[in-house]
Parts: C-alpha cells; structure tokens; sequence
C-alpha cells in the first residue's frame, strides 16, 4: 500500500477520528487508526468498541491494501509538521510503515489489519434526516445535563424519543433535567432509544456547519453520517426514567429576569457558598430579587439584589448554583422565566422566546434551606 497526501488534510480527518481511541485500553489494536487505500479513496476508522469514527479522503495512490497504524505516533508527527506533501508507503506482507516528507523519513511498525474490530454497519436500520445545526443545537442543551453515575446507567446517556415529525432529547442527573425538542421532520417512525454522552461529545465536534445528517439506528446501534464522516455508537441498553412524572405542572410563581445579570451574578456569589451544596438563596418578591450565600465554616457571605419581574407571593428558595450557571450558559435569550411553586419543589427554566417548531425546558431541584 502506498500513497500520498497533504500532511494538514490527513491530519485534520485523523484528528476527527481520533476522538473514538480509547485511552488506557487494555487491547493494544484499540489504539490504532485503520487505513484502508482502495482506488483513490483513503478510508480511516477508530473505535473503542463503544463508538466509532471513520472518514474519507481522496489521495494519490500508487497501490491499495490496508494496515493498523499506532495513533499517537502518527498524530504527533503530522502535528509537528508545516503543511506539505507525505507518502506513507506500507509493507503488506510485514506492516512496516515508512513516512516520507519534505523534511526526511520516519519509519514505525504497524499492525495487522485483520485484528482491528470490525465497525457495525447500518444494515436493516431505521432512517430520520436532521439538520446539522438542529442536532448540534439539542447535544449542547443537553448532554451536560447527564449523570455521571454509572449505576444510573440509562442516566449517563441522552434519551432520544422520535415521535414522528417531532424529536425531543432529554437529560437528567436526578438534580437537573433538560428537555429539548423540535419538529418538522419527515418521518414517520416511532420510537426511543439512550444514545451515550462520549459520542454525542465527539459527535458534537465534528458536526458541520450546515447540511443534513442521517440517523439510523437498529437495536443495538445509532449511526449517524454526512459529508465524509460517519459516526457508528452502541446504544445504552437500560431502561430510562420516566422523567415526566417529576415536572411539576403547577407554578403558580413566575419570575422574569435579564440571563446575563443573573448569571453574572451567580457566578460572584457562588465564591462564597459552602462548597459541598454549591447553596445560594433566592429572595423573590415584587421587582426584587436578592442573591444570597454563605458558608459558615469560613464566615464567608455576599448579598446582591437585581431587579426581576415577579408573579407570585414572595419566596425563599435555595439552588445549587453550579447548576443554575450551568443551564444559563447553554441558553442564548436575553431574559428567561423562571416557574416556581415553593421552596421544596423543582424549579422549572424557559427562554422568553424561541424559534419556531422549537421547545426548551429546564428543571433544577432545590437545595433545603439552611439557615
């Protein structure tokens, strides 16, 4: 196998592919990329059995075949050099790699292709076709919102529901929940499926700009492809909570407030909240909203007041402020609305306004007042 191609093109697909190389991985082939030459077209595969990444490019080629390259080595070379022409010229009978450059040669040893894990193709799936900016859109309001504990299996994943025309992703770390959905899509299929957050990250990274994405799924998988990328992950199979039952449907406390003032304030007073609870106070009343936190094992303590719009009979209620800026960081509307009931019960997060075919809820859990 021998060909050739841009040392900045061939690193750019490597390091997309990269993304799905496990790290201290017990089964040596898991590190390395698979590249396979077949006419003009250079295909290169990762996977850590969980997710897997390949991408085309078209090169030069003088002969086909395939081979099993150590990742590392082969990204940090290319990362250490400008922009020029490489030939990468593979034994096939011994796997011995040369690297040939402007600069000199760079010889390694491969591995056998045969062992590398053979990636799950799309056959007899299911098929929905989304637009990248919508996806890309529901990962980032969403997948910070999963748990990190792995006996919530189910948790450590987002829950996708199709509901035909409609998809709705949620997230939810039994502290904080996100429900975000949008319609108008050309299908009519029905049904669910955890889709985990390691590859809705690397997914996340390598979405373009623009331009449709293809979602299949069967029942062990979801792959999701466009352009010259695609992107094959196992379903987690657990069953998820029915998050529905924990979101309150009567608030009859409604607060209005300016995101960014709020959120710049947070993030000051929450230098000052005890740092087990993350605990600030919220004092609601009639225009006024006062920020307060305190950790008393330090005689730490800050007070701000902004001014809000308030429904409601005046309420004192205490969040976890980590959570709060967490979900104010990923909304982009200049004022939201925040629906309480009491002090005890969630506390329900919406934009003041949002596109069209387009829903966002969030939910944070309140922390027990200690005073």
């Amino acid at each position: 196998m021998k060909f050739s191609a841009s040392s900045a093109d061939l690193l750019k697909k490597i390091q997309i592919a990269s993304g799905a190389i496990g790290t201290n991985t017990v089964v040596p082939i898991l590190e390395d990329f698979l590249f396979q030459v077949e006419g003009n077209d250079l295909t290169i595969s990762a996977t850590d059995l969980e997710t897997s990444i390949t991408t085309r490019m078209e090169v030069i080629a003088e002969s086909g075949g395939e081979v099993a390259i150590p990742g590392r080595i082969l990204v940090d070379t290319l990362k250490a050099m400008p922009e020029q022409p490489v030939t990468i010229d593979v034994s096939n009978d011994r796997f011995a790699i040369e690297i040939t450059s402007s600069h000199g040669k760079y010889k390694l040893s491969g591995d056998n292709p045969e062992d590398f894990p053979t990636i799950p193709a799309p056959d007899e799936a299911e098929k929905v076709t989304v637009n990248a900016p919508l996806l890309q859109e529901a990962i980032s309001k969403t997948v910070f919102a999963t748990s990190t504990d792995e006996l919530r299996l189910a948790m450590t994943g987002v829950y996708v529901q199709l509901d035909f025309g409609k998809i709705i992703f949620v997230a939810t770390d039994a502290h904080k929940l996100v429900r975000y959905s949008f319609s108008g899509l050309e299908s009519d299929l029905s049904t669910s499926f955890v889709l985990p957050k390691k590859s809705l990250t690397l997914l996340k990274s390598a979405l373009p700009l623009n331009g449709p994405i293809d979602v299949s799924f069967n029942k062990s998988n979801a792959f999701f492809t466009f352009e010259d990328h695609a992107l094959v992950c196992r379903l987690i199979d657990a069953q998820y909570p029915n998050y529905k039952a924990v979101i309150p449907t009567e608030n009859p406390n409604q607060m209005t407030v300016v995101r960014q003032d709020l959120l710049q304030s947070l993030k000051r007073i929450a230098i000052y909240a005890n740092k087990t609870t993350n605990q600030v106070v919220l004092n609601i009343d009639e225009g006024s909203l006062t920020i307060e936190a305190q950790d008393l094992d330090f005689s730490n303590e800050a007070t701000e007041q902004l001014t809000c719009q308030y429904v409601g009979e005046p309420l004192t209620i205490g969040f976890n402020a980590r959570f709060l800026i967490d979900m104010l960081n990923v909304l982009d509307t200049d004022e939201i609305v925040f629906h309480m009931s009491t002090s005890n019960k969630a506390g329900i997060i919406l934009p003041t306004e949002e596109p069209e075919d387009e829903e966002l809820l969030m939910l944070v859990m309140p922390v027990m007042l200690s005073r």
